[in-house]
């Protein structure tokens, strides 16, 4: 592909120029915090008379499909600050320009590394992949929406930067209270623009079925049609999980899917009576109580469901996850539950997909490529160890976006705990339990139920600001980290946060910029 069709495929965003203020600027209040930062005398000033190139290394067959979702991230993190110009090859040294640069013949030493260099005439933003290239476009934008409204500046600055974690995510439970693409499409802007990189999709549970089994239509036509309460539900076509998975593709995320199994599946008990041990349809659940439902795990037509469920999940989804719950399954019997969770990984297996589940799971005899997600019990986590499993930390205590921030909180839960700010941020899952090496621990998640969510504002007062916290400990290097001085950067976030009208909460534990 020649050289200028390559620059005309990234009309994107752009800014540029310069204010040669010769004074070093101050530390941005980026978070995450990137590994290395060093200020350089001199501003970048925006300017809508600029030119965006794209310079690759090699030729590789698959860059027009990568130059395609590169265009589209840049062009939604970017164009609001600019206007798109073209540019093609390699910029000369005395026009104003950002040019991506991706040197896939180059040692970056992990996929999502990237350098990022602003000049007073010039950005620069260096990967050896895409994906390192818009972790670099984030970091961009956000010193774009960090400026102060009367400043067209952003800080000289060169940035070496990688993640901690390979997994950092969040979760949206969409089962006990129901939302839909709309939601969950500006849940993955917000949180892709803090590195984010997994979604996880909370899909059943004992008060909804929300994704469409072609193969089980009564899942939805009768599973989905309560919430909790007693609201009307709903469900996700396919065609609609389908559109969110490419466009968390897009932001660079990936969809993780759950299926929650053997508990925690009444509106699969109502929907098919054979699920159940004595073949009774149960009636539909809008409470909030837990563990008093379990598939009948020794009977081979509850597998020969699951394994049509899989099959038609796995083939829309191209991540390599399918969790499948496993928590809280208290009507269970103890062997009948070992049983039923190893057959299912061979389900999921057989289907292409690594098994991902709540750490109860580790009672089972498992593969040690399915992951645990480690959210009550160290012992738990230490049954996956000994598996040579890799783990996900989501401790309640520590990372449940349900949980109330203090006792006035009105939305929320706090079984697990008050979860302020600062208590989500200090901490490190690789020093939280001796019994748990760092080399076992592959990221964080953090996630939100939603008994108590029932519209968008509610999502968004629980996982803003404590995304933010997660969302460093997930990408910033431990030693990086300090309590003091992230609430302090966090302040200065509220500038972005109000400019996309998000209800956050406004912790008083942070001095906050008007």
């Amino acid at each position: 592909m020649n050289k200028i069709l390559l620059a005309f495929i990234f009309a994107s965003f752009i800014f540029v120029h310069t204010s040669c203020d010769q004074k070093i600027n101050p530390h941005p209040a980026l978070i995450p915090l990137p590994l290395d930062v060093e200020m350089i005398p001199g501003q970048f000033k925006l300017d809508t008379n600029s030119k965006v190139y794209f310079t690759n290394s090699s030729d590789n067959s698959e860059i027009e499909d990568m130059q395609s979702r590169l265009q589209n991230f840049i062009s939604k993190q970017l164009t609001e600050h600019t206007q798109i110009e073209y540019g093609s090859g390699t910029p000369m040294f005395f026009t104003k320009h950002i040019n991506l640069v991706l040197e896939e013949d180059q040692e970056f030493d992990h996929d999502e590394a990237y350098e990022l260099e602003i000049k007073n005439t010039k950005i620069k933003i260096r990967s050896s992949s895409e994906t390192g290239l818009a972790r670099g476009v984030q970091t961009l934008r956000q010193l774009c929406d960090l400026k102060s409204a009367d400043s067209q500046s952003i800080p000289n600055l060169k940035i070496s930067d990688k993640p901690k974690y390979e997994y950092r995510g969040t979760m949206l439970d969409i089962s006990r209270h129901f939302f839909g693409p709309e939601i969950i499409r500006t849940h993955i802007d917000r949180i892709a623009q803090y590195k984010i990189n997994h979604l996880h999709l909370h899909l059943s549970d004992d008060q909804g079925w929300r994704i469409e089994i072609k193969g089980w239509p009564k899942l939805t036509s009768i599973g989905a049609q309560t919430e909790v309460g007693g609201g009307e539900g709903g469900f996700l076509t396919q065609e609609e999980y389908m559109e969110i998975v490419d466009y968390a593709r897009l932001n660079y995320i990936t969809i993780v899917p759950e299926i929650d199994m053997p508990g925690h599946t009444n509106a699969a008990l109502a929907s098919y009576a054979f699920l159940n041990c004595d073949n009774t349809l149960r009636d539909l659940y809008t409470g909030t109580n837990v563990g008093f439902s379990t598939f009948c795990t020794r009977k081979d037509s509850t597998y020969i469901f699951i394994d049509q469920v899989i099959e038609e999940l796995a083939a829309m989804t191209p991540g390599p996850y399918i969790h499948i719950g496993g928590d809280e399954s208290d009507v269970t019997e103890k062997e009948d539950y070992k049983y039923f969770v190893k057959r299912v990984e061979g389900i999921v297996q057989k289907h292409g997909k690594q098994m991902m589940g709540w750490a109860d799971i580790a009672d089972a005899n498992l593969d040690s490529t399915s992951v645990a997600q480690l959210w009550h019990s160290e012992e738990n986590g230490k049954k996956a160890q000994s598996q040579k499993m890799k783990i996900v930390f989501s401790l309640a205590s520590r990372s449940y976006l349900d949980m109330k921030y203090d006792s006035t909180t009105e939305l929320g839960l706090q079984w697990a705990g008050l979860i302020e700010v600062d208590h989500a941020y200090d901490w490190q899952p690789d020093t939280l339990f001796e019994s748990i090496n760092a080399e076992s621990i592959i990221g964080i998640e953090c996630p939100l139920w939603t008994e108590t969510v029932v519209v968008e504002d509610d999502i968004e007062y629980l996982v803003f600001p404590r995304l933010l916290a997660y969302a460093e400990i997930g990408w910033t290097q431990s030693d990086r980290r300090v309590t003091k001085e992230f609430l302090e950067r966090l302040a200065k976030q509220s500038r972005i946060m109000k400019s996309q009208d998000i209800n956050f909460y406004q912790s008083s534990k942070v001095n906050w910029e008007d």
